[in-house]
């Protein structure tokens, strides 16, 4: 019984270890996640993402404002390129650690959107066509 165990953890642990090396290694180290699709971001991320498009309104004054990449996980650019945007937490009293934020050159035209659950120790890039 103990061999026909060792033999199936031998069998699952190399299927587990490939598995992983599948996920983006790069994106892993630097905070960077694998694109999630716009569909797939909690409705209020998707509220937000509508209105960034059109120019607001949003519902938070830091809205908007310039973010400065200091984490360092986000493609590096110029100071200006990204600006984040509060993504709301039902039940969180305060703006909570959900964020959204795009880069590019016209605010309302992003070349490039991220999506933080976690208050920007990890980003996953927004594909917005799915």
């Amino acid at each position: 019984m103990v061999s026909a165990a060792l033999a199936l953890a031998v069998l699952v642990v190399p299927f587990e270890v490939h598995a992983r090396r599948h996920v983006e290694p790069e994106f892993v180290a630097s905070g960077l996640q694998q694109a999630v699709a716009l569909s797939a971001l909690p409705t209020q991320a998707q509220d937000v993402h509508r209105r960034i498009l059109v120019g607001g309104p949003f519902r938070y004054e830091k809205d908007g404002v310039v973010f400065g990449n200091r984490e360092r996980i986000l493609p590096r650019q110029p100071r200006g390129f990204y600006r984040e945007y509060t993504v709301p937490t039902p039940g969180e009293r305060d703006r909570g650690a959900r964020r959204i934020v795009c880069g590019g050159k016209d605010v309302q035209r992003p070349e490039t959107c991220f999506y933080t659950r976690d208050h920007y120790s990890s980003f996953n890039p927004i594909d917005p066509q799915r």
